[in-house]
């Protein structure tokens, strides 16, 4: 382990969780200058491009993989479109004893003042537990179940090799293909789809300009930067960070960079149930890997600390705290993130660079990537 990295990894395990509001607020007010003037499809991703383009961002001092859920590590957004928490689950999250959360004074005036009465009602939970019959409420409120749905969108998803191919500008070429042969006259649904489609669109743009941030960001602090290793460090970022995701990576940085990317829209769009992954790794990675090896771009040792830098980023994020019961009794911190390591594809079984992530050799599956 590298200086570098017991610094990050330090810094990682030693602060202490937090719940920002930042993501909340931009929420609550995009929504309520919008709710209404389109599509559900448009609305949400324009939402996620209001987010993109206002969240805080930050590049941590000597860290090599760039991006936050929240506005620094270690703060998780929360989500009051899906279910919003009250005062007093701020209150109890604030000062249970195990695995608490730091909720600062202006995130209670934030839920009190601003929130809180714009998402009463609104809310997706309150909205489906507005529907539910009788006889479950009573079930519900008699504790013989709880449901997590209520706090969580659907999610233990888990990402394919396509973004190692394509950038983001390809993928709206494909969209605007699909969407230039919508047949109105014929498809009671190409409205619908178009609606889809357009929101897709919306959403690429916004990745790309949440990356572009970064860039600019990492540049701007190249310049200010007396240490000239450091300073080469944050030009490099800028430079991938404006590589990718708008175009498809074409070394081992970039690969790692643009699965970040893509990780983080997916968390800060919807919070997702507790799991978004890399999927297979070492198979989307290998080419990259090999290729570095191949041209003297990169050695072995290189590799290894942007995949301990790319796995402190995940231990960076807690999971989004719970409501209600679950919130004064789960222990739940981080978010799930399974690598699968090894396995066959279509041209060979396993690959070199399984070694990097698993010393051993042995296939295996590792959940909360190890920071």
């Amino acid at each position: 382990m590298t200086k570098r990295v017991k610094q990050l990894r330090e810094g990682s395990l030693s602060g202490r969780p937090s719940v920002s509001a930042e993501r909340a607020e931009l929420l609550t007010r995009f929504y309520r200058e919008n709710l209404g003037k389109h599509s559900m499809p448009v609305l949400r991703a324009l939402a996620f491009h209001h987010l993109c383009e206002h969240k805080t961002i930050c590049v941590v001092p000597g860290e090599l993989i760039v991006g936050e859920r929240g506005p620094e590590p270690k703060a998780t957004p929360t989500y009051p479109e899906l279910t919003c928490h009250s005062l007093e689950d701020l209150r109890v999250l604030n000062v249970r004893e195990k695995t608490s959360y730091a909720v600062s004074d202006e995130v209670i005036r934030a839920y009190e003042n601003e929130i809180i009465p714009y998402w009463q009602g609104r809310s997706l939970r309150e909205q489906i537990f507005a529907v539910l019959p009788a006889e479950w409420h009573k079930a519900y409120e008699a504790g013989i179940f709880t449901e997590f749905m209520e706090q969580r969108a659907p999610g233990h998803t888990v990402a394919d090799g396509k973004i190692y191919r394509k950038g983001m500008i390809e993928f709206r070429e494909d969209i605007s293909a699909a969407t230039s042969v919508l047949d109105d006259l014929n498809d009671p649904r190409a409205f619908h789809r178009r609606e889809q489609l357009k929101a897709m669109d919306i959403a690429a743009q916004a990745v790309v300009l949440f990356a572009e941030r970064h860039a600019k960001l990492a540049r701007e602090m190249a310049c200010e930067e007396s240490d000239p290793q450091r300073r080469s460090e944050l030009e490099r970022i800028a430079e991938v960070c404006s590589r990718v995701p708008a175009h498809a990576p074409r070394d081992f940085w970039e690969a790692l960079q643009m699965y970040w990317f893509c990780h983080l829209a997916v968390i800060t769009e919807l919070n997702g149930w507790d799991s978004f992954c890399p999927g297979h790794l070492d198979h989307h990675l290998e080419p990259f890997y090999q290729q570095g090896l191949v041209d003297g771009a990169m050695t072995r040792e290189q590799a290894k600390e942007l995949l301990e830098c790319f796995f402190i980023k995940f231990n960076n994020h807690p999971a989004p705290p719970k409501v209600g019961v679950t919130a004064a009794e789960s222990g739940t911190y981080t978010d799930f993130a399974n690598i699968n390591i090894g396995g066959a594809d279509t041209k060979r079984i396993g690959c070199s660079l399984r070694r990097l992530l698993s010393p051993a050799g042995s296939d295996r599956r590792v959940a909360h990537p190890p920071a």
